[in-house]
């Protein structure tokens, strides 16, 4: 008994002597020195700013719905189109044949209705005369029936064919410039693939995604400002298009502003920024119209489709936050929920940072 008391006590003597070494090591873990910096709370109540992009009012791609080998391309990228214009042929030696099959069945049901008629109109005669009966002037009329029947299902089935021509020669649907070749010659065109993208250089327009918090201050018909990043030019525009929905929009909403007199060197693609102009609120509404939390973008940490970004919690431990983000402006992104304003984050620091770690503010 005495020996066994010994070794439970020399073993509680180690056990406590490996926790008090585990707490010194973490005590004495170095800091990681990082800089922190509150958030940036554009809260000025006169304007919404959205990012965006130009984009034709009229784009298409152009597709088939008949399956063939593409004989011909009759455009290139960057060509000027009128509508009507003849894109793309695809081989239709098939459709040649089934056009030669109904122009036969069509001869052939003519022949058998015109016969009809004839004895139909005879029958007829004779009945009236009484001297055929009342059956067979039914039987020809069914005949007759049938073979007038037959003769326009023949016309309705060549209206099919010729119909399908019009997919063997793609024509350009509006005029504009040719975007893109989604196909060569020889390749095989399937239904519904594209082969080319058309857009209308006439009407240029910029879709922009608005947070949850600005949207009820976008209206239809509202008069803003877009400045084109690339080339610094700032472009009257109208907005002509306000969603009503976020569903299918990561929690965005999407609007639409008309370009007013862009210039020649405005191209579709191009990205741009929105300024909205927006009313200050009357004093009796407690929250403000328009409250954006900007954050740098080095600032964010990325793991898969995760987003978060660094705090500093209660006695210097740097918490990592997850956030969702919106838009982009310059060289921040506007933070959507997760972060308030005005609360701390850490900006860089001087070694790895982890959930948990010590840290040592700058």
């Amino acid at each position: 008994m005495k020996k066994t008391i010994t070794i439970l006590t020399l073993s509680g003597f180690l056990f406590i002597s490996c926790g008090k070494e585990k707490k010194e090591t973490i005590a004495n873990e170095s800091a990681i020195a990082v800089k922190v910096s509150g958030s940036i709370n554009n809260n000025n109540g006169t304007t919404v700013s959205a990012s965006g992009k130009i984009e034709s009012e009229n784009s298409a791609n152009v597709s088939t719905r008949m399956m063939g080998y593409v004989t011909k391309i009759y455009v290139k990228v960057g060509q000027k189109v009128s509508a009507g214009q003849l894109l793309v042929s695809i081989n239709n030696t098939d459709l040649q044949a089934k056009k030669a099959q109904v122009e036969a069945a069509i001869l052939q049901a003519s022949a058998a209705y015109t016969n009809a008629k004839k004895d139909y109109e005879r029958f007829t005669a004779l009945f009236n005369q009484q001297s055929a009966s009342q059956k067979e002037l039914d039987d020809m009329t069914s005949r007759y029936e049938m073979a007038k029947a037959g003769l326009e299902a023949a016309k309705q089935m060549r209206n099919e064919v010729m119909a399908q021509f019009s997919y063997a020669n793609i024509t350009a649907p509006f005029a504009g410039e040719i975007t893109n070749t989604f196909v060569k010659e020889g390749d095989m065109a399937n239904p519904g693939m594209p082969l080319v993208s058309v857009e209308g250089a006439s009407h240029l327009q910029v879709t922009a995604m608005v947070s949850e918090s600005d949207i009820t201050a976008i209206k239809n018909g509202m008069n803003v400002k877009v400045l084109v990043k690339s080339t610094h030019q700032e472009i009257a525009g109208k907005v002509i298009e306000v969603s009503g929905s976020a569903k299918n929009t990561g929690g965005q909403y999407l609007v639409k502003i008309n370009l007013i007199n862009a210039g020649k060197d405005v191209l579709s693609g191009m990205f741009a920024n929105v300024q909205f102009p927006v009313a200050r609120q009357s004093k009796a509404v407690a929250t403000p119209i328009s409250d954006i939390v900007l954050v740098p973008k080095n600032a964010l940490v990325e793991q898969g489709q995760l987003i978060g970004i660094y705090t500093v919690g209660t006695n210097n431990i740097a918490i990592l936050r997850w956030i969702r983000i919106g838009k982009t402006i310059g060289n921040q992104v506007e933070v959507l929920s997760g972060l308030s304003a005005n609360e701390q984050y850490i900006i860089s620091a001087e070694g790895k940072l982890y959930n948990g770690a010590k840290v040592s503010i700058q």
